[in-house]
């Protein structure tokens, strides 16, 4: 599992236009990606990394100040551009794989207290943020 973690101070994702998801203050905007050989271990890693990182000001976390996170699945962030000019998909896992494992590291972000607002799995979306720093993380578990 693999995320790009980006501090930020507002971000919203929009699908059709319309926002689905919002954070007005800051907090972490999160791509979340997945993998063949990803599951229930990769996402309690995932959620208590994510929850418990210590990237926003002062060297605080999600879970020491209550700041939000936007979580947004992010199946390209398994893209490999090793060969050629076409990037290849083959290391990110299908969608029928990867969705239950995005919902659920949410899930596990929400049972630690955490405050979560998310886009919608699969959809086209539009995803807007002000990076505060700037300071983005790549974080695999």
């Amino acid at each position: 599992m693999r995320a790009v973690v980006t501090r930020v101070t507002r971000a919203s994702v929009s699908v059709d236009g319309a926002v689905i998801g919002r954070i007005d203050e800051p907090g972490l905007l999160v791509l979340l990606g997945v993998t063949h050989s990803d599951g229930a271990q990769e996402v309690a890693k995932m959620a208590r990394k994510l929850h418990e990182i210590r990237a926003l000001r002062d060297e605080e976390s999600c879970a020491s100040t209550g700041a939000p996170l936007l979580v947004v699945s992010q199946f390209t962030l398994y893209g490999s551009t090793r060969k050629g000019r076409r990037p290849s998909w083959t290391d990110a896992a299908r969608p029928d794989q990867a969705e239950p494992l995005v919902e659920a590291v949410v899930e596990d972000l929400r049972a630690r207290g955490a405050r979560v607002e998310t886009g919608r799995f699969a959809a086209m979306m539009a995803v807007e943020s002000v990076n505060d720093g700037p300071f983005t993380l790549l974080v695999e578990v």
